[in-house]
C-alpha cells in the first residue's frame, strides 16, 4: 500500500490534455519534455508516482512528486525543466550588448595595448571601462560573442560569422550569407 499523495493532481483542462497528449507522442520534442508529458498524463490516469515514473523511463516516483507540484502551481509551463545546477547567469541583455559594443570598436594600440582583440585584452577593456563590468570572465564573454555570430579567426582576430568581404573590380564589398545562422544549428 502506497502513502498518501500529499499534493495530488488537479483535474486536467481539456487544451492541457491535448498538449500535452501530442507532447507526449512527440519524436521531436526534447526528451525531458517528453517524459515529463507522459509523466504527468499517467498520475492523470490514475497511476501512482512510481508507475508514473516507470511509464514516463524515469526511475523516481520523488521527481514525479515534485513534477505534479510544479503543474498544480505552474500548469503547462512547469514541463520544460528549471535550471540544471550552477551559478545563475549574472549577466543579462544589456550587460551583453555592453561587451559586443565594446568588441566592436576598434583598440587604441597606446590605451588597450593591442592592435586586435583577444579574449583577455577585451576582458580588460571592459573591466577598465567606465560604464564596464568589474567582475566578467573571459568565458562570458565568449559565449556572448558566439551567441552574436563571432568567430575567432586564424588570423588571430574575431570576424562575424556568415559575412566576408570580397574583391570585385568595383572594389571591396560584404557578401553575407542569409543561410549562415541555419547552418550553425
Amino acid at each position: 500500500m502506497s502513502r498518501r499523495q500529499k499534493d495530488p493532481l488537479r483535474s486536467l483542462t481539456d487544451a492541457e490534455r491535448t498538449v500535452l497528449g501530442h507532447l507526449s507522442r512527440s519524436q521531436t520534442a526534447p526528451a525531458a519534455h517528453v517524459a515529463h508529458a507522459r509523466a504527468l498524463l499517467a498520475v492523470a490516469a490514475g497511476h501512482t508516482y512510481t508507475a508514473a515514473a516507470h511509464a514516463a523511463g524515469r526511475r523516481s516516483g520523488d521527481a514525479v512528486a515534485q513534477l505534479v507540484t510544479r503543474f498544480n502551481r505552474d500548469g503547462l509551463a512547469a514541463i520544460p525543466p528549471g535550471h540544471g545546477g550552477g551559478q545563475e547567469k549574472q549577466y543579462g541583455a544589456t550587460e551583453a550588448a555592453r561587451i559586443l559594443r565594446e568588441a566592436q570598436r576598434t583598440p587604441d594600440r597606446d590605451a588597450d595595448g593591442t592592435a586586435t582583440w583577444s579574449l583577455a585584452t577585451l576582458q580588460r577593456a571592459v573591466r577598465r571601462a567606465t560604464d564596464g563590468l568589474p567582475r566578467v570572465s573571459t568565458y562570458t564573454i565568449w559565449c556572448v560573442l558566439h551567441d552574436a555570430g563571432f568567430s575567432w579567426q586564424q588570423d588571430r582576430s574575431w570576424c562575424e560569422t556568415g559575412s566576408v568581404l570580397r574583391k570585385r573590380k568595383t572594389g571591396v564589398i560584404v557578401v553575407t550569407d542569409p543561410d549562415a545562422t541555419a547552418k550553425k544549428s
